[in-house]
């Protein structure tokens, strides 16, 4: 048997986006120098954008048909109601856990750094409207929130929250059918290969859709505003520093130096979300991060999107971060006890909030109205929302990514090394024989 030559590989797609991001950066001061007013600028990035709006819409269609195909496709080979409730809770145990270290890191640095005291910028009159809802949340909304009351409606919204929990009971009745459900079992399958197919095509315009993004912000916002907020930003992002820490700490625990494979694998998916500051942007490539780490599909179909929804590590943070800041510079004292009851509530009200546009920034917005700080606070780091948005949503990829790696840990669905690498190199056999079909013999 003679050896196959040596597979040419391209530049490695993290590599791209690391350069798309650097250009996009270049192309948006360009654009925010040469447009000095602000509307025309805004009018120049909107074009510049619509790539990235493009790539952002293509990935909220996938979404919704992926994660319910993955997801019952995982319940039905779990094979009864009793593993998904088991895994139900383990998942659950580790998103509440990490839910309330990263609420409470928030709350700790606020309370050290002090970053709204002796701010040097204008306070927002007390008045100023910031046109966020800012309904109070009530156990009452969430679990109406919880429970879709048509499925082809929290499709067409992409409400990954209630479309885990019809996939959850499809799942659940397609398992306990046995052999009269393994049509239909198949049917979905084919239906998860082909959206990981279409994927597939999507993601080739992550680098453009990166750079588009990036030069949109820049453009409208220049680099100058990170120079008035740099205080803020770095307090925050140490924050999110920290976390990482903490996660892959934790990840280590669970899974030994495994876990620095781990974080190589979701590299792409880590610069993905950051850039588009987007946590759906980076889905798909998250499920195929954790395939070739050795996660089996059942867990990783299963974990992920509940991730979405209860495990956002990254913006449970940025919440009582936030909102301490806002407090803070309008010179307003938060006892210790009013802080603990802030952040329980916190807990509560911002669970399901994927799916809900700039979810943090509504979630602080009701917090600040329940404890009699000025909603217009918000007006101070809408600015530079963006920028913080792109760590949270990274912080959530790497939170849910180490959340599905335990869980899979936990239940004996975690590859070995050397299963994982050999799983691995399947996938990419695969993947090259997709790209170069072999043409069958010639029957004319």
């Amino acid at each position: 048997m003679t050896a196959s030559a040596p597979q040419k590989r391209g530049i490695p797609p993290a590599y791209l986006i690391l350069v798309a991001m650097l250009v996009g950066i270049g192309v948006g001061y360009f654009v925010f120098v040469n447009f000095p007013d602000k509307q025309a600028a805004k009018e120049v990035a909107g074009y510049i954008s619509i790539m990235s709006d493009v790539f952002l819409r293509l990935i909220k269609m996938l979404i919704g048909p992926l994660v319910f195909s993955t997801l019952v496709v995982g319940i039905a080979h779990m094979g009864d109601a009793a593993s998904v409730g088991r895994v139900f809770m383990k998942a659950m145990l580790w998103f509440v856990t990490a839910s309330l270290v990263s609420l409470v890191l928030g709350l700790v640095l606020a309370n050290w750094l002090q970053p709204g005291h002796n701010l040097g910028l204008p306070l927002p009159d007390v008045g100023a409207a910031t046109n966020l809802a800012t309904a109070k949340f009530t156990l009452k909304e969430f679990v109406n929130h919880l429970v879709p009351k048509s499925f082809a409606e929290a499709m067409a919204n992409n409400e990954i929250l209630q479309i885990v929990v019809f996939s959850m009971f499809f799942g659940v009745a397609l398992a306990a059918l046995g052999e009269k459900g393994k049509t239909l079992v198949l049917v979905v399958e084919e239906l998860a290969h082909v959206m990981l197919k279409i994927t597939g095509y999507v993601m080739k315009l992550a680098p453009l859709a990166v750079l588009s993004a990036m030069a949109a912000t820049v453009a409208v916002n220049g680099l100058g505003i990170l120079l008035k907020f740099a205080v803020f930003m770095g307090d925050f992002y140490l924050g999110l520093f920290i976390l990482w820490a903490l996660l892959i700490l934790a990840g280590f625990t669970f899974l030994g130096p495994r876990i620095f494979r781990l974080m190589v694998l979701i590299k792409e998916a880590f610069m993905l979300s950051f850039a588009t500051a987007s946590s759906e942007a980076a889905y798909p490539k998250i499920l195929d991060a954790l395939d070739r780490f050795g996660v089996k599909r059942k867990i990783s179909s299963f974990v992920m999107p509940m991730g979405y929804s209860f495990n956002l590590d990254g913006s449970m943070m940025y919440c009582t971060f936030a909102t301490l800041f806002i407090a803070q510079a309008y010179d307003i004292h938060l006892s210790l006890a009013t802080q603990i009851t802030m952040l329980m509530i916190l807990m509560l009200t911002s669970k399901g909030m994927a799916g809900v546009p700039r979810a943090s920034l509504v979630v602080i917005a009701a917090t600040l109205n329940q404890f009699d700080i000025p909603e217009a606070g918000l007006l101070l780091i809408l600015g530079v929302d963006t920028f913080l948005d792109m760590g949270r949503s990274a912080t959530n990829a790497v939170g849910n990514s180490i959340a599905s790696a335990v869980v899979a840990k936990w239940e004996g669905q975690l590859l070995t090394t050397d299963e994982a690498a050999q799983h691995e190199q399947r996938m990419d056999e695969e993947a090259a024989a997709r790209a170069h079909p072999i043409p069958g013999p010639d029957l004319a």
